[in-house]
């Protein structure tokens, strides 16, 4: 992975969970699927919502295995991956 920002954030936009719904992480930019080779592009970013997390559970083990899985499902979004994709291989619940 090159030129991608992981970034942690207290909460989502207000704006975009009442358009989503409850988000743990949330990934921005153009997916490698869908980029052309000469076209420049600006740093994709995956933000970490850490008080979404912390309210599921308050074991830091358990919080730990939320981000992982968070951020998987991330990444998965900037290779192109959809979510529909995610659901087939139970990795779909991380948003």
């Amino acid at each position: 992975m090159r030129n991608i920002e992981i970034l942690v954030d207290d909460e989502p936009d207000p704006a975009l969970v009442e358009e989503r719904g409850e988000l743990l992480g949330l990934y921005e930019g153009t997916p490698l699927t869908e980029r052309g080779l000469d076209e420049p592009y600006l740093p994709d970013r995956i933000t970490i919502f850490r008080k979404p997390i912390e309210r599921m559970t308050a074991s830091p083990k358990a919080q730990a295995g939320i981000i992982r899985d968070t951020v998987i499902h991330e990444i998965a979004h900037h290779f192109g991956i959809s979510d529909e994709r995610l659901d087939q291989l139970g990795l779909g619940d991380a948003d």
